[in-house]
């Protein structure tokens, strides 16, 4: 159980010793004080409903807002290269490593290296020394661990998803495992769903998430190689039903297909694809009051978006993109548009790779409440998003936390009703740098006020 009134003894340590010192030189507006006290480093100011100016200050004739200070406090650190976390409902939270695991014996005694990955945990305020057993499994030949969920009768059935890359020679799928959480172990591995998206990888990612309706829904990224050719023809299977690359996939909790699933019965489509024509869909919020399903995803020189996921549409990618391929070659004749395909509701250039997105529903940041986190990788911040704002600009957006130079892997409002987000050190060529090995650290986000 996580203990909000717990001090952050974490806080001493070299890598918030880091952030501090990150910190000391932005200057901040702070109230009324001795002259002999020290301002919290982590404590930062921003401004309500929303600036004009992404940093706060008057425009034209827009005011800059009402000061809302906010303190970022650790919960767990020395993550080695996090990718995604889950509140229990008893109040565990899990969070994925792409540590590097030792080699397992797989069925067929074939032996599985490299970067598999493993579940940590925070229990009773505290990270475990050790990760969960029971993962790597045995029975699973699995590689880099990209999410971990929690299934909503968790209270009952003690179910978790892990879902991660799998091997096949020098081609790559993705696969959910189910799996049951006792103490501190995952009892009865196994995997219950492989995705149809086999070809020789580059860069590879993936998302889970149970819906409203108890459905998982599953990201599968076009993983084409960063490279002259940006992946030749192969971009072109987002565009295709007869596979799964470029796709939002959903499933049942036991691996099945929903009746209700949008090509069930079309010949040549795969009936477990929900949305196509997507690049690298990276996470999934739904919203509070609508029940839409909003969605981010990073393009590749620009044109990074959030979108609206309705069951059988087609977003685009590769005819369709606000952005350019790395080798500077625009995607078609009419990339910025094209009929029949979904346009982004919001969008950035140049490219912030958004990893994540949270809307806030809890009373303990109230200044905050029914607002967006957006949470970006290269873009290293925040971003709060306002709607529905007073005239001159009905939407703001405040970038938060740059001066810390962190990656924003994932972001969600904990039963408490903070936000927690899950950060890292920038990493270089796909590797951690040596220096942040474990620079990752999960933070509770809290009102200073």
């Amino acid at each position: 159980m996580i203990d909000h009134h717990a001090h952050p003894v974490s806080s001493m340590s070299l890598v918030l010793m880091l952030l501090a010192l990150a910190l000391s030189g932005v200057p901040r507006e702070s109230p009324a004080q001795t002259t002999t006290a020290a301002p919290d480093p982590l404590v930062f100011d921003t401004w309500v409903p929303g600036p004009c100016s992404p940093n706060g200050q008057p425009q034209g004739n827009c005011p800059p807002g009402d000061l809302f200070r906010i303190r970022l406090v650790a919960i767990a650190e020395g993550l080695k290269s996090p990718r995604h976390m889950a509140f229990t409902p008893d109040g565990d939270l899990l969070i994925t490593e792409l540590a590097e695991a030792p080699s397992v014996v797989a069925t067929g005694n074939q032996a599985i290296q490299g970067r598999q990955g493993q579940v940590r945990v925070v229990r009773h305020g505290t990270l475990s020394p050790a990760p969960l057993a029971g993962w790597p499994s045995p029975s699973i030949e699995a590689g880099a661990l990209q999410s971990v969920i929690v299934h909503p009768q968790f209270a009952s059935n003690r179910f978790v998803y892990l879902y991660y890359i799998k091997k096949r020679g020098d081609e790559s799928g993705r696969a959910p495992a189910r799996a049951r959480l006792q103490g501190d172990a995952l009892l009865d591995v196994h995997e219950i769903f492989e995705s149809d998206s086999w070809i020789p990888g580059g860069p590879m990612a993936g998302r889970a998430a149970f819906g409203p309706d108890g459905m998982i829904y599953l990201t599968v990224n076009d993983h084409v190689e960063h490279d002259g050719r940006d992946g030749g023809n192969e971009p072109k299977l987002a565009q295709m039903l007869d596979n799964d690359v470029g796709k939002v996939l959903r499933i049942r909790d036991d691996g099945g297909i929903p009746a209700d699933n949008p090509f069930v019965g079309r010949e040549g489509a795969n009936s477990q694809v929900f949305t196509y024509g997507q690049r690298n869909v990276t996470d999934f919020a739904w919203h509070p009051d609508t029940g839409e399903l909003w969605t981010t995803e990073i393009a590749p020189m620009g044109g990074d978006e959030i979108n609206i996921l309705r069951a059988g549409q087609n977003y685009g990618w590769p005819l369709v993109s606000l952005g350019k391929n790395y080798n500077r070659k625009e995607l078609s004749d009419n990339h910025w548009y094209l009929p029949g395909m979904e346009m982004p509701v919001m969008y950035w250039t140049p490219s912030i790779s958004p990893s994540t997105l949270a809307w806030y529903t809890g009373d303990k940041l109230a200044p905050w409440k029914g607002q967006l986190f957006v949470g970006a990788l290269n873009g290293q911040e925040l971003v709060r998003v306002a709607f529905d704002q007073p005239m001159p600009q009905a939407e703001r957006r405040e970038s938060l936390f740059m001066s810390l130079g962190r990656r924003w892997r994932h972001v969600v409002q904990g039963p408490d009703g903070y936000l927690y987000a899950l950060t890292e050190k920038r990493t270089l060529g796909g590797q951690p740098d040596p220096s942040d090995a474990t620079s990752g650290v999960v933070v509770r986000i809290e009102s200073a006020e």
